[in-house]
């Protein structure tokens, strides 16, 4: 049987020291604008850090913001809905969960 040692006190503030620069670095997140009113895709912000998508009426996905991260889930139920992907654009993750053809879109 192998027992892991906990990390030193010092190890962990030396990581920590490494990681916080790197957070403050991340863009401020401010609550995004909603869809234009002739878009297929309409997204709605549903709670402090969330955000529902539709397509043609239907729910499709959610974005969670942890941070300054978006977080797509697929799924037309919040408590069954996959994550396909993390990303720092909003667009990006509304098309990772509901992707339109350019014929759909225009």
């Amino acid at each position: 049987m192998v027992l892991e040692r906990p990390s030193s006190p010092v190890r962990r503030s030396v990581l920590r020291s490494r990681v916080m620069p790197s957070l403050k670095e991340l863009p401020p997140r401010r609550p995004e604008p909603p869809a234009p009113e002739d878009s297929v895709v309409r997204w709605e912000r549903i709670d402090i850090d969330r955000y529902e998508v539709r397509l043609r009426g239907m729910i499709v996905g959610y974005i969670d913001v942890v941070g300054a991260v978006f977080v797509a889930l697929a799924g037309s139920r919040y408590d069954r809905a996959v994550e396909v992907l993390q990303t720092l654009d909003f667009a990006t993750a509304v098309g990772s969960i509901s992707p339109v053809d350019d014929a759909e879109a225009g």
